[in-house]
């Protein structure tokens, strides 16, 4: 039985620069680096030394406090280094790519004569594990603990993100076998959605999950809004989360023995001249992904991921884990004489106070990263709840996890959110506070008192 899920609160952010559906396959050569601080949470312990050789799904470090969750090289090739920062902490192990791949053999297996256990072993023996994701505390999911429902989100509604659709076309038989495995990690539903209008959806024919159609503005793509529409998290309650794009990673292993975590990324914003998709491994190096001509890197910014909850990069730097989107914008570095008091009409808000892009919804813009104002004390307006589709008070949650009352964050619902579900509230905060920071530092303080 399937389940409409509909929401009015939110916004549509429409930029200039959607990729066009044509993809481009990269070479696979440089460097690539696998970064410890994408996987919140984890205190690494490196295995990898530099001059090791090693082939895709080998492991370069493990988890500090569960050895069997291990974080593999998503390329063959040698380790050239280890980048440390502070106290020695672990920023980078970096690997120098083979021309021609190579990849660690874990065996074909068939998910659906394996048991739930067995499903569980693998995947952290293979390196897969790190691809599930768990709710409370959005991290890596607990092995010792049994979810209650698995979520995949077949779409994403972020500001020019990836056509899902597209992306994955072809790959039903890996996302199949991967539903299929994921079944038996929980006595409870696979719960698949994907967009209404879609009608080219790999997950379409799905069979072993419960298909959800998604209508409204963003963030109906965010599992938090479709956890809490479907199966909302209590306390005590685990939820576990999977990618659609590392779904086809977990299919492959199983199909093939290979961890072959080749993705279909895309490369949008108005600063490239053709947006488009690129074939790449995690970590690729940003510069390589983006042919030479392609991006105006003079005065952008880029980001791995999308505008609103991406991480800042150069073209130095590497694509994160679990990013699929590249994203180039102007960078903001000036400032308008008297802006706040004329009126706007190239720029999006919720207010509508000497602002008119309420009045053509499907214009679409060359924003900036320019903020358009200071940091302040909160400023009580209202606006919060008109993009927050949870049954949560967004500020009152904010001030709680700023002031560190763990039973308030309990009793708000700090267990059903993750840091992405407040980048609507920050993008349209008047007062220029650092939503999603406050709540990552809200969760972290929970998962360190609480478990």
């Amino acid at each position: 039985m399937s389940k409409d899920i509909r929401i009015k609160k939110g916004l549509d952010i429409k930029l200039v620069g959607d990729a066009e559906q044509a993809t481009t396959e990269t070479s696979v050569s440089g460097v690539y680096a696998i970064q410890p601080e994408n996987f919140h949470g984890i205190i690494p312990k490196v295995l990898a030394k530099v001059g090791t050789e090693v082939k895709a799904g080998d492991t370069l470090f493990y988890s500090k406090s569960d050895e069997r969750i291990l974080f593999p090289s998503p390329v063959s090739g040698k380790v050239v280094e280890i980048v440390r920062g502070e106290r020695r902490k672990v920023l980078e192990i970096r690997i120098e790519a083979d021309a021609s791949q190579q990849f660690a053999d874990f065996g074909k297996k068939e998910a659906s004569k394996m048991s739930g256990e067995e499903v569980k072993n693998h995947l952290l023996s293979s390196g897969c594990w790190p691809f599930v994701k768990q709710r409370p505390y959005d991290v890596v999911a607990n092995p010792n603990q049994a979810p209650k429902a698995i979520f995949v989100s077949g779409y994403n509604s972020a500001p020019l993100a990836a056509d899902l659709d597209y992306a994955l076309k072809g790959k039903e038989a890996e996302i199949q076998e991967a539903i299929t495995a994921l079944g038996k990690l929980t006595e409870g539903k696979v719960h698949v959605s994907t967009s209404k209008n879609s009608t080219l959806s790999p997950f379409k024919e799905v069979k072993g999950a419960e298909q959800h159609r998604l209508s409204g503005p963003h963030p109906v793509g965010n599992v938090s809004t479709q956890i809490a529409s479907v199966d909302p998290i209590n306390k005590g309650e685990v939820v576990w989360v999977v990618n659609a794009q590392d779904l086809v990673v977990i299919g492959e292993l199983l199909l093939t023995g290979k961890y072959n975590a080749k993705r279909t990324v895309a490369l949008t914003g108005s600063q490239f001249a053709a947006p488009k998709y690129v074939t790449a491994y995690p970590g690729a190096t940003i510069g390589s992904l983006t042919a030479a001509g392609n991006l105006n890197a003079d005065n952008s910014r880029i980001i791995s991921g999308n505008v609103l909850s991406g991480t800042q990069v150069t073209q130095e730097g590497f694509l994160g884990f679990y990013d699929n989107q590249i994203t180039a914008i102007p960078e903001g570095d000036d400032y308008e004489f008297f802006g706040w008091n004329k009126p706007v009409f190239n720029k999006i808000s919720t207010s509508r106070a000497l602002t008119f892009s309420w009045m053509n919804p499907k214009k679409k813009y060359d924003l900036t990263t320019n903020t358009n104002g200071e940091h302040r004390a909160f400023v009580v307006t209202g606006a919060y709840e008109e993009v927050f589709p949870l049954d949560i008070y967004p500020m009152q949650l904010l001030k709680a996890c700023m002031y560190k009352d763990l039973d308030e964050m309990e009793a708000l619902g700090a267990y059903e959110i993750a840091p992405e579900d407040f980048a609507l509230t920050e993008f349209i905060c008047v007062s220029k506070q650092p939503h999603q920071k406050i709540i990552r530092e809200g969760l972290d303080l929970m998962r360190e008192e609480l478990g």
